[in-house]
């Protein structure tokens, strides 16, 4: 029987590390958590937030997903959707699930993401 989920994992480009770093940890306020030594060496990275544990993974050749996506729990909708498009990165909301406020971007590698929060 599954009992939760451990991690979400999510494709980036070799390389983009750094940039993982800056939208991931920088804007999203996500925890860079060390990856044990055998994994560290095939490069990507881990973030942290609450109980969010994202692994970025680094695939070649890489494609973003488009619509497979991971969907973070917050609890201020508003001010990620104005920190996120604040930064570039342009948000859709979405009002068809009723008591959910939410809304879709894409990471700086064209990974699709959804926000959403309890209303």
């Amino acid at each position: 029987m599954i009992i939760g989920l451990g991690h979400v994992q999510v494709a980036i480009p070799v390389g983009g590390e750094d940039e993982a770093r800056d939208f991931y940890g920088d804007l999203l306020g996500m925890i860079e958590v060390p990856k044990p030594p055998a994994l560290a060496a095939r490069g990507g990275c881990w973030f942290l937030s609450g109980t969010a544990l994202l692994h970025l993974g680094v695939e070649e050749p890489f494609a973003p997903a488009l619509k497979a996506h991971p969907c973070f729990l917050v609890d201020d909708l508003d001010g990620v959707e104005a920190d996120v498009s604040g930064a570039g990165y342009p948000c859709t909301r979405a009002d068809d699930i009723p008591g959910t406020a939410r809304f879709h971007t894409h990471d700086p590698f064209g990974n699709r993401l959804e926000f959403e929060q309890t209303v």
